[in-house]
């Protein structure tokens, strides 16, 4: 496993705060996330952190607590959220059902929360007017102050435009006519943003998500009556793939909010065959159902050379090639070409964009118009990453646009190896192809022994020596 492989089981939905609550429960700081918070510059709420029973299992409650003209709401929202986030551009401002208000969340707060009311989050450089509307790229810019990396960054971007398309398709309007009300903005960009920061934190790289449960029925919204699940959910749903399996529970489970999250981290949909599990995060709703009304994140480990299987609507699902047994990757070529660049900024993007988990990066020299010198910034990725990737180069080069397309690699079954040699251990890449098996040295070893050795061991002896201990190894 190449790294953390977080399991979302979503038996009774999924909702923005049970999201954060689990990844709490699960271990994610709590400081770096207020932290982080703290950064966006927003006002108008304040958080809680506590613990509630759900049918017998003490689970995880994060709150966010919303105010208005010096006043807290009252949060008994039996309704849910304001489905499409109170986008009242054409309608009335009709604050009782203003705000995203995640998975039919009472808010009735009788159980044990830590109310602690020091974060409240009072910045002074955005007290917006609770008749302020924002559009996606208002937020995207208070995401930007958001003192955290790139990833971070990215993952709460992608969140929110997974919703702004879902409801611009809803309300039949271009995505930049899509509007946040004021107050039903705060809890959705505190809740995203929280997912965010608290995967990183946490070190996830994969995410396995379970089918949506789902109930039945309407719910009421500034705009009328709506059919469960809502558009905007049901709209995410169908341009992800995401699989939902109705229960006969009255009422909304998964919020827009909690579908985009859904979308937006999922690398895969079905859990390796065995495995353990490491930890588990329980994550509470408010709603009362039959069945224990909470987000279950496990940390998992699957048993050696086993992988969860990608999502079929993603670019990165494998299939073996017949003629050697070797599986071919789906990937995503990234292109652009830059002619008013210096070598420095384009060694800093390649860094960027290998740390941030492209599958390679080049520079090609290349002539432009004018008979310009220029180089061409190629990218190999992984199509879950393309919009983070996008990111990087936008935020860190001189391009105005990137073109892509997709591309097809045949790939060794590769496993790392330690092996001993007599100028100390080194890391050896093993790779198999059609009864053949090949060895190669990892760069960092060979290059750590040569420094160790202060010179008394040439990169060309090391790499023999390195090539000879693992042929042992290997039986070759």
């Amino acid at each position: 496993m190449m790294g953390k492989m977080l399991y979302l089981e979503c038996s009774s939905g999924i909702s923005g705060d049970m999201t954060v609550g689990a990844l709490l429960d699960l271990g994610a700081d709590r400081a770096v996330l207020e932290h982080a918070l703290e950064s966006l510059g927003v006002d108008g709420y304040h958080l809680h952190f506590g613990r509630k029973d759900k049918c017998g299992i003490s689970a995880y409650d994060f709150d966010v607590h919303l105010e208005e003209d010096g006043h807290e709401h009252g949060h008994d929202h039996e309704h849910g959220h304001d489905h499409e986030h109170g986008h009242d551009h054409e309608h009335g401002h009709d604050h009782e059902h203003g705000h995203d208000h995640e998975h039919g969340h009472d808010h009735d707060h009788e159980h044990g929360h830590d109310h602690d009311h020091n974060h409240d989050h009072g910045h002074s450089h955005d007290h917006a007017h609770p008749h302020t509307h924002r559009n996606l790229y208002d937020i995207y810019q208070i995401i930007g102050r958001l003192d955290a990396g790139e990833r971070v960054k990215a993952t709460a971007r992608k969140i929110f435009e997974i919703v702004a398309e879902a409801e611009s398709k809803a309300h039949g309007l271009p995505i930049e006519q899509v509007h946040f009300h004021e107050v039903g903005a705060i809890d959705s960009i505190v809740d995203i943003v929280s997912v965010a920061v608290c995967l990183d934190n946490l070190g996830i790289e994969e995410v396995i998500v379970s089918p949506l449960a789902e109930g039945r029925g309407y719910v009421k919204c500034q705009h009328g009556t709506l059919p469960v699940p809502v558009p905007a959910t049901s709209n995410i749903a169908a341009a992800y793939g995401l699989k939902m399996r109705l229960t006969d529970n009255d009422g909304e489970m998964v919020t827009p909010t909690g579908a985009a999250i859904a979308a937006a981290v999922r690398t895969g949909e079905t859990l390796p065959d065995s495995y353990r599990i490491l930890k588990i995060g329980i994550g509470a709703g408010n709603k009362e159902f039959k069945q224990a009304n909470i987000l279950r994140a496990m940390l998992i480990q699957p048993e050696s050379g086993q992988e969860a299987s990608a999502p079929a609507n993603t670019q990165t699902a494998k299939k073996e090639d017949p003629a050697a047994g070797c599986p071919s990757e789906r990937m995503t070529i990234l292109e652009t070409n830059i002619d008013d660049g210096s070598g420095e900024m384009l060694g800093l993007v390649m860094e960027l964009l290998l740390e941030a988990g492209a599958s390679d990066v080049w520079h090609t020299p290349i002539y432009m118009k004018k008979n310009r010198p220029a180089y061409m910034l190629s990218v190999l990725c992984r199509e879950e990453l393309r919009e983070q990737l996008e990111d990087i180069i936008f935020s860190n080069t001189t391009t105005i646009g990137i073109r892509r397309f997709p591309a097809e690699r045949t790939v060794l079954e590769r496993r790392k190896i330690t092996v001993d040699t007599p100028y100390g251990p080194a890391e050896v890449k093993v790779c198999s192809r059609g009864g053949r098996t090949f060895c190669y040295p990892e760069y960092e070893s060979i290059r750590n022994i040569c420094r160790e050795q202060g010179g008394q061991a040439d990169f060309g002896t090391v790499y023999h020596a390195v090539v000879e201990a693992a042929a042992k190894a290997q039986n070759l």
